[in-house]
């Protein structure tokens, strides 16, 4: 069985350099223009180049957005756009619309083109279509199952890549295709502007009585009666890479630098130890639980295993988030850890620090030294630095994180 490659999102530098350092095999990132997440910051043509470069040190692919549903007057810039992709290095560049698939392929005829989920592939008449068009993978709709994705697998040419979302948000629209922000707050999804009203609670109001509003459930806070939950198949690693999938790709451009790092590093660590099972694999509950320490909505597994019975969450919109991150390790030297300060936290906190390929240290941090090597007793300035002793070292860019209470 082939390794299956974990591709992680990198919105930004910050976010870049995070899944780099926590074990992604490929990361999926934006330019500013053309993209489906126009909120990150994304890459000017500069910054591609460099975060090329980054990436291609450490052997990470790096595969470029393409994927909106262009009008007529964005197409004049796209040929300067593949060129500058070309120029860059990229790996890849990830497409929904044919008219795009086209254009690239006379424009850079050696580019490898991934199809984006935009796209809506459920069968295998319509990948193998675009394999015949040129593509080199295509990204599966969401809402397929495991045994409609091994059949596509099977019906398929074996030199076309198979890549499935396995980790993040989901959209309550057929593979976010959604016209609902666009009509409610002229912001349009399919060109990176979704503002999300599919997370907004909603009443009823009558034609007759307006101004008084009626919650849909009885319940003073109305109900939130589109909002999915995000997906989560960590556990569930063998039977993806059963169904065929080639790439294991996980969502959030607009999600934080320490999101990115510890989902990459929990499916990097489930990956392997997939591949170290011999058949039998077992996740151990230390590595689950690492997706339940970030940010994150309530948890399901989307549409793998049939249709869900419980992909939408009712009560709220709202994240669930039991760790913050109070700090980021800049140094380790003579036996002292030197960090930039995130959020407030106090001498005689117990934290955990989060490196790359490891599971987290646990640390009562009794002591903690300002910059000028003083005592303190709380780090509560915004991106102060402060130190704390430990015999063990950290690598630059470990994340500190600390339990609500």
């Amino acid at each position: 069985m082939n390794k299956p490659e974990l591709l992680s999102p990198a919105g930004d530098a910050e976010r870049l350099e995070a899944a780099l350092n926590y074990g992604a095999d490929a990361v999926y990132l934006g330019r500013k223009q053309f993209g489906m997440r126009a909120s990150p910051e994304n890459f000017t043509k500069e910054q591609l180049v460099t975060a090329v470069k980054a990436a291609h040190a450490k052997g990470v692919k790096v595969y470029l957005t393409c994927n909106t549903l262009p009008r007529n007057n964005e197409l004049p810039g796209f040929e300067g756009f593949v060129r500058e992709a070309e120029e860059a290095g990229i790996d890849a560049l990830i497409v929904a619309d044919i008219g795009l698939l086209m254009m690239i392929k006379r424009i850079a005829p050696d580019m490898e083109i991934h199809i984006s989920t935009q796209t809506g592939i459920v069968n295998y008449a319509a990948a193998r279509e675009l394999f015949d068009m040129g593509a080199k993978r295509v990204v599966l709709a969401r809402e397929l199952s495991l045994d409609e994705i091994a059949e596509i697998r099977a019906k398929t040419s074996p030199e076309l890549d198979i890549e499935a979302f396995v980790h993040g948000a989901m959209c309550v629209s057929f593979s976010g295709r959604c016209l609902l922000s666009q009509y409610l707050v002229n912001r349009d999804a399919n060109r990176g502007e979704c503002a999300q009203p599919c997370r907004w609670g909603y009443h009823l109001m009558e034609e007759k009585r307006p101004g008084e509003f009626f919650p849909v459930f009885e319940d003073s806070s109305g109900t939130y009666i589109l909002n999915s939950k995000d997906m989560c198949m960590i556990e569930h690693i063998d039977k993806l890479a059963a169904a065929g999938i080639t790439s294991f790709k996980i969502e959030g451009r607009a999600k934080s630098a320490y999101y990115v790092a510890v989902v990459t590093n929990a499916y990097r660590m489930a990956i392997d130890e997939f591949l170290r099972s011999g058949g039998d694999f077992r996740l151990p509950d230390r590595i689950r639980d690492e997706v339940f320490k970030v940010s994150h909505r309530k948890y399901c597994t989307g549409f793998y295993f049939g249709t869900p019975p419980d992909s939408q969450y009712y009560e709220n919109s709202g994240y669930i988030r039991n760790y913050d991150v109070v700090a980021v390790v800049e140094e380790c030297r003579s036996g002292m850890v030197y960090c930039t300060q995130r959020n407030r936290f106090f001498a005689g906190d117990t934290v955990e620090l989060i490196s790359p390929s490891q599971m987290p240290t646990v640390m009562t941090l009794n002591e903690l030294f300002n910059e000028d090597g003083e005592p303190i007793t709380t780090a509560n300035h915004a991106m102060m630095k402060f130190s704390f002793r430990s015999d063990k070292v950290f690598p630059s860019g470990t994340f500190i994180r600390k339990e609500n209470p």
